[in-house]
């Protein structure tokens, strides 16, 4: 799994997440219902508690923050949809995620927390489960452009190093400066357009992504 995930970072870098607070927890009420605005009170309790920590300690607040606050289900179970990219408000609205749903909650967490950019990957990958191989999403922190990643799953309790992960076999990843194959950008993440339409969901909302 290292050999793939070992990526060139970008010069660029992408200002923090920005959202208002209220407006985020109002949007989560009148959807939602007040159970959702008590999870977004919870959420930003947790970003502020991990706001000036080191980025390591910013990856285990947020890992698990997001495992301990939705519960892993299928898009068609929560959403009645084969497929669903939900936004961290609708996550905490339904308290239910599948795999994507946790990755964009700990992703744009991180962002917000001042987490650069070109250090994170969403990795789709084919994990081995019960015997079986089915596609799943995990977040890739890199902590410098050479290392291997550290990998954010809702599927483990704890972050661990890609080598000590055999069961993941990776894909592709993509981040908001681009969709990547091995050590080459392979294009724009404009490409994806459940990407396209998670960023018009969260602006509609109150971020600024």
């Amino acid at each position: 799994m290292i050999a793939l995930l070992v990526l060139v970072w970008l010069p660029l870098s992408v200002p923090a997440l920005q959202f208002e607070a209220s407006k985020i927890r109002q949007t989560a009420v009148s959807r939602f219902g007040a159970r959702a605005g008590n999870a977004v009170d919870r959420w930003i309790v947790n970003l502020d508690s991990a706001r000036g920590q080191s980025e390591r300690r910013q990856l285990d607040v947020v890992n698990d923050f997001w495992n301990a606050n939705a519960m892993a289900g299928e898009d068609i179970h929560i959403w009645g949809q084969l497929d669903y990219w939900a936004t961290p408000i609708e996550t905490l609205g339904k308290m239910a995620a599948d795999c994507e749903d946790f990755v964009i909650g700990k992703y744009f967490s991180l962002l917000h927390l001042g987490v650069p950019n070109e250090k994170l990957r969403l990795i789709y990958v084919r994990a081995q489960v019960g015997g079986q191989s089915i596609a799943h999403m995990v977040l890739g922190y890199y902590p410098t452009p050479q290392s291997e990643p550290l990998l954010l799953d809702n599927l483990s309790g704890s972050i661990r190093p890609a080598s000590q992960r055999p069961d993941l076999t990776p894909v592709f990843s993509f981040n908001s400066q681009g969709v990547y194959v091995g050590n080459a950008q392979k294009g724009s993440v404009d490409s994806i357009s459940r990407w396209r339409g998670l960023l018009e969901k969260m602006r509609k909302e109150g971020f600024v992504p």
